[in-house]
């Protein structure tokens, strides 16, 4: 708050002249009435400089434009008001413009002592503005409380810069010719971090320095700021990705460790997240590379089974290892039973949609809502569609609706606006509420969470996010999470509580991939035929030396959670197919890695093994959507189930093995180090097959765009 001590001295460094004492008074009491705005000090740490006005701050700074400045006669004058209040801001984020003249300064502000011309006494002009009374404070109070109350969230205040573009068009104003850049003389002294300082004691005196600057009029006198380049303007963000890492799997020892177990995954996030990174001319992160979700975003033609009493079917291939001479290939395939659209239960959606601030992107909230637009012309008329939204406070936009009300479904996601801060944890309840309060019995209940992942206000702790939707999931309503936008992606968060909301994730970066996962994959996405699918490999010790698993390391399970039913896995919609590559070292091909231990092998050499003519035993253990208890399917893998070469395999194994090779090469594994981007393309140029959405041809753009980023590796 600007004291009256503090407002003299603001006096004493502006423009003599009396419209100079008016405009300085007046953005003395603007400056003042910011400090008073309690909404100011909540801005977040990182926001833009030029700041996030709020309706109060922003009437108060046009009333003192238009009432003050626009009626004085150097209309000349206005075009320096905005610059100065845009400088300001920038000096506070250590990014001063150029200051400068026609290479010198003949005087300056600073130059001059209070002393060589006093300002008058006189009442502040602006002081009803400063200091509001109590009726308009409560006037101002309600209309806040209104405001937040209201359902639908408003839109965000504009930037000042708006504001003062704004402004400047209604002064219309000529514009002013770039002065050249010169060396701070006289009374200003330049600090080392570039900033001039005017006037002040103390050159750190940041809060000081704000203050004046805001109260500093333009004058024939003053060094005028030039305007900043746009690209320092406008810095671009840093990326705030949030990305779980994990380490590659290692190569197990049979003798030592023969069993494998882990949790099935749908997901297609990861390849999405990959093809936008090499879009745009760059490699992707190491750890934002999934193997296995690469090789899921792909349909294959397995064999499914007959009926939904047996929910999936699997097929196990071994072949030859295209990237390893001496190794070999466990490839399973898992295909889960498609339900005919006419059979699909009713579907109970509630759409939980985040228009915080950080949504006000392209490829953000009016992605999402094209998106969802897609999603709602593919239900039936019996179903129903909710809305609720979040930002600072969770409201319902739409109560429970049948999709036959299409106009008044699509209205209401068209009316979607971003603003404020991000209460995910509050949002998540609220859409559990409301999907309990319109619960289909024997139906799909399920949230469809879409959001960059920025939860900032409530619970943002992943594993207090995740013991929410773990206890949530009980009740038969499931969650899946839809990623949008680049710089602010919660990937990890969007991880957790798909996985433990007996959901999937997945990241929509265009249109074409909203129309792949909420049109084409619909029945896979909404409508779940079996959960807690977890898959166990026990190798053969007598005919496998090593195994490696490709990728799933995020979902790897201990050795007893395979029987446990009460540990939660990973679920498989209608026509859904899953994919894991196991490579395996068969004994005594030369192919080792590890060492053979030099005490113990009788134990595996005594023949003493069973079944020593399988290479594997592979489990699967399921439950059926609305059953807690699980089932068991077993598959003994032989040489029955081997190729004697790679060719010889089905075309849609060997292009799920060359996405595996292409997900391992951007993890820059040692495995494929030597495995070029060529011979991927080759392998999957050759098993492209009928590719009938062109999944597959632009596969193959992004091995090529990969090479050529690598340097033809």
């Amino acid at each position: 708050m600007v004291d009256d001590n503090e407002l003299e001295r603001l006096r004493d460094i502006a423009v003599p002249a009396p419209d100079g004492e008016a405009k300085a008074r007046a953005l003395a009491a603007a400056m003042q009435a910011f400090d008073h705005d309690e909404k100011i000090s909540t801005i977040p740490q990182g926001t833009s400089a030029s700041l996030r006005l709020t309706e109060r701050a922003r009437k108060l700074w046009r009333e003192i434009m238009q009432r003050k400045l626009i009626a004085t006669p150097a209309i000349t004058a206005l075009v320096a008001l905005p610059i100065a209040g845009y400088a300001a801001f920038e000096m506070l984020k250590e990014q001063p413009p150029a200051v400068g003249g026609n290479g010198t300064v003949t005087e300056t502000l600073a130059d001059k002592p209070a002393a060589q011309k006093p300002v008058p006494e006189q009442p502040a002009i602006n002081e009803p503005l400063a200091a509001a009374p109590a009726k308009e404070k409560k006037a101002d109070a309600d209309a806040e409380t209104r405001a937040n109350s209201q359902v639908v969230p408003a839109a965000p205040a504009k930037p000042a810069t708006e504001v003062d573009s704004l402004l400047k068009q209604e002064a219309a104003p000529e514009a002013m010719p770039t002065p050249a850049p010169a060396q701070p003389a006289g009374g200003e002294a330049a600090s080392g971090d570039g900033v001039v300082r005017m006037g002040f004691s103390a050159p750190g005196d940041a809060a000081k320095l704000k203050r004046a600057a805001g109260a500093i009029g333009q004058s024939k006198l003053m060094v005028q700021p030039a305007p900043m380049p746009a690209d320092q303007m406008r810095p671009q963000d840093e990326n705030r990705d949030r990305i779980e890492t994990f380490k590659t799997n290692p190569v197990h020892e049979t003798a030592q460790d023969p069993v494998s177990t882990f949790s099935i995954d749908v997901d297609t996030a990861s390849y999405s997240f990959v093809r936008r990174s090499l879009k745009e001319g760059a490699l992707p992160q190491a750890d934002t590379v999934r193997v296995e979700e690469m090789i899921n975003y792909f349909p294959y033609d397995w064999k499914g089974p007959d009926s939904a009493k047996t929910p999936f079917n699997s097929t196990v291939t071994v072949m030859p290892t295209p990237w390893n001479e001496h190794t070999k290939l466990m490839h399973v395939a898992i295909k889960g039973f498609d339900v005919k659209p006419a059979e699909q239960p009713k579907a109970n959606l509630v759409f939980l949609i985040d228009v915080s601030g950080s949504m006000d992107e392209p490829d953000k909230l009016p992605l999402l809502k094209s998106a969802f637009r897609l999603l709602v012309s593919k239900l039936k008329a019996d179903d129903t569609v909710s809305i609720v939204t979040y930002a600072g406070n969770a409201g319902t936009v739409l109560m429970p609706t049948k999709a036959a009300e299409k106009q008044k479904i699509l209205a209401a996601i068209d009316n979607l606006s971003p603003g404020g801060s991000t209460a995910g944890e509050e949002g998540i309840r609220e859409a559990y509420k409301l999907a309990q309060q319109s619960f289909v019995k024997d139906g799909v209940n399920r949230v469809m969470l879409a959001t960059d992942g920025d939860f900032n206000v409530g619970q943002t702790d992943d594993e207090d996010l995740k013991r929410l939707v773990e206890s949530e999931r009980k009740t038969g309503v499931f969650l899946s999470v839809f990623g949008f936008g680049r710089d602010n992606l919660n990937d990890r968060m969007m991880q957790t509580i798909a996985q433990n909301g007996n959901g999937t994730a997945a990241y929509i970066d265009t249109l074409a991939e909203a129309q792949k996962v909420l049109v084409d994959d619909a029945s896979s996405t909404l409508f779940t035929i079996a959960k807690d699918v977890k898959i166990q490999v026990e190798f053969n010790p007598a005919a496998v030396s090593e195994y490696r698993l490709v990728g799933y390391e995020t979902r790897a399970l201990k050795r007893e959670d395979f029987n446990n039913d009460r540990v939660d896995a990973g679920d498989i919609g209608s026509g859904h197919s899953v994919t894991a590559v196991y490579e395996i070292t068969p004994k005594g091909s030369g192919g080792e890695q590890v060492d053979p231990l030099r005490y113990g092998q009788a134990k595996v050499d005594n023949g003493g093994v069973a079944n020593a003519d399988e290479y594997a035993f592979v489990k699967i253990r399921y439950k059926l959507p609305n059953e807690n208890d699980s089932k068991l399917i077993t598959t003994p893998v032989t040489a029955a189930n081997e190729v004697k070469s790679f060719d010889a395999a089905g075309a849609d194994q060997r292009f799920s093995v060359a996405v595996a090779a292409f997900g391992q090469k951007l993890r820059d594994e040692d495995q494929t180090a030597n495995f070029g981007y060529d011979r991927i393309a080759e392998i999957a140029n050759a098993a492209r097959g009928a590719d009938p959405f062109g999944y597959r041809a632009e596969f193959l753009s992004l091995v090529r765009l990969a090479s050529s980023l690598e340097g033809n590796k």
